[in-house]
C-alpha cells in the first residue's frame, strides 16, 4: 500500500494524455481524484506510535541503494501538505487556466512533481532521496516554464534548474561522504551512526555540502535570487511549489538529518547565520516589490529564513517551532498566492501601483486576503501568531551567542516587523487604497469553486490560531518525534501564555510594522541603492560569459568543420590515454606471451585489414571503392571474432557492416563532388598521419597491457551461471538481457534517441514517397525476393538467440536492412503504407516493453530486470523452454528496427536542396 501510495501520482501523470480525447475537464477530475485519494489514504494510515509503515526492496545493494520507503511522523506531516494543498491547487487551476492552455500537460507535470516530492519525504535511503530530489528539480523546471512561449518563463525555469541543480550536485557529494562515514545510506543507520559522523574529520565538509543542497532548494541567501524569477510560472504553480512543496524540500532535509548532524558548533555556525540573513533580506526587499507575486516571493524567502534560523538555533523546542511554522506558512502563503491569482485573473494586473479599491468590487475576496495576510503578519487569533511567539521565545533562549545573545532577538524582531509592514502594504494597496489609475478590466468576484480553496486554507489559519490543541497538536507531535526523538520536551500550543517577553515582542512588531509602512519611503534608501534583482543580474552575467567562452572554444575547436572537431577529439583522447599510461607505469608487452602456430592466421587477417584501410585512404576520391575497402576491414574484424570463438559478435559485426554501408551510401550524395575538393597541404597530412599512428599504437598498447594483466577474468562466472541463473546456453545473450540488462537498456535508449534526433534534423527536407525516375528494376525484383527470406532469417536468429548465436539486436538489424531495401526500391512510403510501420512507434513500444519486463520482476521480490526461466507443457507441441528475458529481447528488437528504419529511411527519402550546386 505504501508503494501504491507513492506510485499513484506517477500513474495519474501517465494516464493524463488520454484525457486529451476525453475533454479538458477530465484532466482536472483525474488530477483531483489522485491528490484527494492520497490525502485520504494518509489520514487513514496515520503512523501512530508503535506502528511501522516501511518498505524495502533491493535495487543496487552493491552501492548501498535500496528502494526503501518509510512513513514516519515527519513524512506524514509533509505528505498531508503535499497531497492536501495539491488537491486544492488542482481545483483552483481548473478555473485559473485559460482555454488555450493545455490542461493535460499542466496536470501531468503537476502530478509528476507531486510524486517526486512524496518520494523525497518517504525515502528511507539517502541515495533514493537524491533520485527524487533531482526529479523535483526537473519537474519544477517544466512547471515554471509551462508558458514556454514567454521569455520570462524560460529564463526563470532555467535559473531555477541551474541553481537547484548545482546544489543537488553538492548534496550528492555530501551524501556520499556521509554514507561512507556511516557505512550505510539508510536514513535510520545514518542517524544511529551520529557519534561516528560527528567525530569524523570529514564531518564539516559533508555538512557544508549537504547544507548547500538544502539552501539552494529553499532559496536561502545568497541563493535566493532564483525564487522571484520563478514567479513567471502560473499562479497555481507558485501556490504549490513556492509555498508548500518545492521550497520546503530544503528545510525538510534539515529536519530529516537534524538528529545525525545537529547539536554541534558547526551546525549552529553554518545554519543560524544563513537563516537570519535570509529572514532580514527577504523581509526588507518584500516591502518594496510592486508586483503582488514579487512581494509574496520575497516574503516566502523571509519565512524560509525564519524556519532555517529555528533549526540553526539547535534546540529541541526550536526544531518543533520550525515544524510548526512550516505548516502555518504553507496554509497562509498558499491562500495568498491564490488570492494574487484571483486579482490578476479578474482585474487583469498584479501591479500594486495600478491596483486599489478592489474591496468595493470583491469584498469577499478582500476579507479572505486580509485574514491570510494577518496570519502572515502574526496577528493574534491566527496561526502565524502562535509560531512567531515560539520563534521569539527561542531567540531569547539562544545560549550559543553568549554575552551578545540580545542581538539575535533584536534582529529576529526586526525581520518580523518588516513582515507586518509588507503584509499591510499588500492588503491596503490592493483592496483599500484609492486608485487613480484605470484597471485593464472591471474586477468582480471569481467563480465560486475558484474561491473554495482559499476559503479552506483561511479557515485552517483561523482554526489553528483559535484551537491549536484540537487541530495541529497531534500531527505536530508525531512529526517532532521523528526529529528530536521519542521523548519530547514540554511545550503547549495555546492562544494565551500570559504577558511574557514573546507577547511584548509581538505587540511591538505590529506597531513597528505600521510605522515602517507609513514611512517606507525614507526606510527604502538601501533598496534604491542596491540594483534591483542584483542576484539574478549576476547570474545572468555569469551565464552570458560562460556561453561566450563556450562559443569561442566551439569556434576554435570545430572551425571549419567536422574534421577540426575530430582533430581535437582525437588529440584529447591521446593526451588522456598516454598520460594515464605514463602515470600508471604500464608494461608494453604481455608477460609470458608465446607465439603460436595459429598466430600466422591472425597476422594475415591483420595485414588484409591494414591493406584495406590503406586502400580506403588511397581511393579517397573514388568514394564507392573506398567504402568497399572500409567494409572489407569490418569483415576482417568479424572474421577475427569467429577465430576468437565469438560468433555472436561476428554476426552483429556483419549486420552492422551492412547497415553502415547502406547508411554511408545514402550519405555520399550529400558530400561535395570529389573533383571539387583540393588536396590538403603536406604539413596537414603529416599531422593527421602522426595522430593516426599514435592513436593506433595507443590502442595496440592498451590491448597488450590488458592481455598481460595477471587478473582472473570474470568470464568464468558467466560461463558457470549463464544456464542455471539465466536459463540460456548463449552466454553473450544472457549477459546482454540478464546480467548486464541495465547496460542494454541504456544502449537501446540512446539508439532510440539517436533515431528520433536524426528524423527531427531531416524533417524539413522534401521526401520521396514513391519510386523516382532512376530507380532500378533489378533492385526492385531483388528486394521483393529478399524480404521474406530476410524476415525468416531474422525470426530464426531471434528465436535461437538465448541458446545459440543470435538475439534481438542482430535480428533487428537484419529486419531493418530488409525493410530499408524495400524503401529504396519502392519509395519511402512503402513500409508505412504496406506494413503500417511507423518507426517512432516501434522504438517507443520496444522501450516500453523492455521497461515493463524489468519492472515485472519487482512484483516477485526480485531485482529490476531479473529474468525467470522454466519449461511449459503445451498441447501438441509438448515441452517448450521459455525465459522472460525473451520479452526484453523483443523490446531490443523493436527498438533496433524502429531506430534503424528511422535513420536509414529518412536518409533514403531526403532530397538534397543544394544538389544542383553539388555540395551542402
Amino acid at each position: 500500500m505504501l508503494l501504491l501510495f507513492l506510485l499513484l501520482p506517477f500513474l495519474g501523470a501517465l494516464l493524463m494524455p488520454a484525457t486529451v480525447w476525453l475533454g479538458q475537464r477530465t484532466a482536472a477530475w483525474l488530477a483531483g481524484a489522485v491528490s484527494l485519494a492520497g490525502f485520504v489514504w494518509l489520514l487513514w494510515h496515520a503512523p501512530w506510535p508503535g506502528l511501522d509503515f516501511s518498505l524495502s526492496l533491493p535495487w543496487m545493494p552493491a552501492i548501498g541503494l535500496a528502494f526503501s520507503l518509510r512513513l514516519d511522523g515527519l513524512a506524514f506531516l509533509f505528505g498531508l501538505m503535499i497531497t492536501g494543498i495539491g488537491a486544492l491547487v488542482v481545483l483552483y487551476a481548473r478555473y485559473y487556466l485559460h482555454h488555450g492552455d493545455s490542461r493535460p500537460r499542466f496536470y501531468a507535470t503537476l502530478l509528476l512533481f507531486m510524486g517526486a516530492m512524496l518520494g523525497v519525504v518517504l525515502a528511507d535511503n539517502l541515495l533514493l532521496l537524491l533520485v527524487f530530489w533531482e526529479l523535483t528539480s526537473l519537474s519544477s523546471f517544466l512547471l515554471i516554464g509551462y508558458w514556454h512561449e514567454r521569455t520570462a518563463a524560460r529564463q526563470g525555469a532555467r535559473m531555477a534548474l541551474t541553481v537547484t541543480g548545482l546544489g543537488g550536485l553538492a548534496l550528492l557529494a555530501g551524501v556520499l561522504i556521509l554514507g561512507d562515514i556511516a557505512d550505510s545510506f539508510a536514513v535510520r543507520d545514518v542517524i544511529a551512526a551520529r557519534a561516528a559522523i560527528i567525530g569524523d574529520p570529514r564531518y564539516p565538509l559533508a555538512l557544508g555540502l549537504i547544507l548547500l543542497g538544502a539552501f539552494t532548494k529553499s532559496a536561502q541567501f545568497p541563493f535566493h535570487f532564483w525564487l522571484p524569477q520563478a514567479m513567471a510560472a502560473p499562479t497555481p504553480v507558485s501556490s504549490y511549489l513556492h509555498s508548500a512543496t518545492m521550497v520546503k524540500a530544503g528545510v525538510f532535509l534539515l529536519a530529516r538529518l537534524y538528529p545525525a548532524l545537529g547539536h554541534t558548533d558547526w551546525w549552529f555556525a553554518l545554519v543560524a547565520p544563513v537563516g537570519l540573513a535570509t529572514l532580514l533580506v527577504g523581509a526588507y526587499f518584500a516591502l518594496y516589490r510592486d508586483d503582488i507575486k514579487g512581494l509574496l516571493a520575497y516574503s516566502t524567502i523571509s519565512h524560509l529564513g525564519l524556519i532555517t534560523l529555528l533549526f540553526g538555533l539547535d534546540t529541541e523546542l526550536s526544531a518543533i517551532a520550525a515544524l510548526f511554522h512550516i505548516v502555518n506558512h504553507a496554509t497562509f502563503k498558499a491562500s495568498l498566492f491564490m488570492t494574487a491569482g484571483i486579482v490578476d485573473h479578474e482585474a487583469g494586473t498584479r501591479d500594486m501601483r495600478v491596483l486599489g479599491g478592489l474591496a468595493r468590487y470583491m469584498p469577499y475576496t478582500a476579507t479572505l486576503a486580509t485574514v491570510a495576510a494577518c496570519a502572515m503578519a502574526g496577528v493574534p487569533l491566527l496561526n502565524g501568531f502562535l509560531s512567531k511567539e515560539m520563534f521569539y521565545d527561542q531567540t531569547l533562549q539562544a545560549a550559543p551567542l553568549g554575552p551578545s545573545n540580545l542581538l539575535l532577538p533584536a534582529l529576529a524582531w526586526l525581520g518580523t516587523a518588516f513582515s507586518v509592514a509588507y503584509s499591510l502594504r499588500f492588503v491596503h494597496a490592493v483592496f483599500f487604497r484609492r486608485s487613480t489609475a484605470e484597471l485593464p478590466r472591471i474586477p468582480h468576484e471569481p467563480p465560486r469553486w475558484m474561491r473554495i480553496p482559499v476559503e479552506l486554507l483561511v479557515l485552517l489559519c483561523v482554526a489553528v490560531g483559535l484551537a491549536p490543541h484540537y487541530t495541529v497538536d497531534t500531527v505536530l507531535r508525531l512529526a517532532a518525534r521523528s526529529v528530536v526523538g521519542e521523548t519530547l520536551p514540554p511545550f503547549e500550543l495555546a492562544l494565551w501564555h500570559g504577558i511574557n517577553p514573546p507577547l511584548i515582542m509581538s505587540v511591538l512588531a505590529l506597531l513597528t510594522g505600521l510605522a515602517l509602512y507609513r514611512w517606507m519611503a525614507p526606510v527604502g534608501r538601501i533598496e534604491r541603492t542596491v540594483p534591483t534583482q542584483l542576484g539574478s543580474r549576476i547570474f545572468s552575467h555569469l551565464q552570458r560569459r560562460l556561453l561566450s567562452l563556450a562559443g569561442r572554444l566551439d569556434r576554435a575547436m570545430q572551425h571549419p568543420g567536422l574534421r577540426a572537431y575530430l582533430l581535437w577529439l582525437v588529440l584529447a583522447a591521446l593526451v588522456a590515454g598516454w598520460g594515464g599510461w605514463w602515470l600508471a607505469d604500464a608494461q608494453w608487452m604481455a608477460t609470458g606471451a608465446t607465439w603460436q602456430q595459429s598466430s600466422w592466421g591472425f597476422l594475415a587477417l591483420a595485414a588484409l585489414a591494414a591493406v584495406s584501410a590503406l586502400l580506403a585512404v588511397w581511393w579517397r576520391k573514388r568514394r564507392v571503392l573506398a567504402l568497399a575497402a572500409v567494409g572489407v576491414t569490418g569483415l576482417m574484424v568479424a572474421w577475427a571474432f569467429v577465430q576468437f570463438s565469438s560468433p555472436d559478435l561476428a554476426l552483429t559485426q556483419v549486420a552492422i557492416e551492412v547497415a553502415t554501408s547502406v547508411l554511408m551510401l545514402l550519405a555520399l550524395r550529400w558530400l561535395p563532388h570529389a573533383s571539387d575538393s583540393r588536396p590538403d597541404p603536406i604539413p596537414v597530412r603529416l599531422r593527421d598521419a602522426v595522430l593516426a599512428v599514435l592513436a593506433g599504437a595507443g590502442m595496440f598498447g592498451i590491448l597488450l597491457a590488458v592481455l598481460g594483466r595477471p587478473l582472473e577474468p570474470i568470464s568464468g562466472f558467466y560461463l558457470e551461471h549463464a544456464l542455471s541463473l539465466g536459463g540460456g546456453a548463449n552466454v553473450v545473450n544472457v549477459i546482454l538481457v540478464d546480467f548486464r540488462g541495465y547496460d542494454t537498456l541504456g544502449e537501446v535508449t540512446v539508439l532510440a534517441l539517436a533515431g528520433l534526433l536524426l528524423a527531427k534534423l531531416l524533417e524539413d527536407y522534401s521526401l520521396r514517397t514513391g519510386p523516382g525516375p532512376h530507380d532500378s528494376l533489378l533492385l526492385a525484383i531483388g528486394a521483393r525476393l529478399l524480404l521474406p527470406f530476410a524476415l525468416m532469417v531474422s525470426l530464426y536468429l531471434f528465436l535461437r538467440g538465448h541458446q545459440q548465436p543470435g538475439g534481438g539486436f542482430v535480428a533487428g538489424l537484419v529486419t531493418a536492412a530488409a525493410l530499408v531495401s524495400q524503401s529504396l526500391a519502392f519509395g519511402l512510403g512503402w513500409s508505412h503504407n504496406r506494413l503500417r510501420l511507423h518507426a517512432t512507434y516501434w522504438s517507443a513500444t520496444g522501450l516500453l516493453l523492455a521497461l515493463v519486463t524489468g519492472l515485472g520482476s519487482l512484483g516477485f521480490d526480485a531485482n529490476f530486470l531479473t529474468s525467470s526461466h522454466g519449461h511449459l507443457h503445451l498441447p501438441l507441441l509438448g515441452e517448450i523452454e521459455w525465459a522472460s528475458a525473451a520479452l526484453f529481447d523483443l523490446g531490443v528488437y523493436l527498438v533496433v528496427v524502429g531506430a534503424t528504419m528511422s535513420m536509414l529511411g529518412k536518409l533514403a527519402g531526403t532530397q538534397d536542396p543544394h544538389a544542383e550546386k553539388g555540395s551542402i
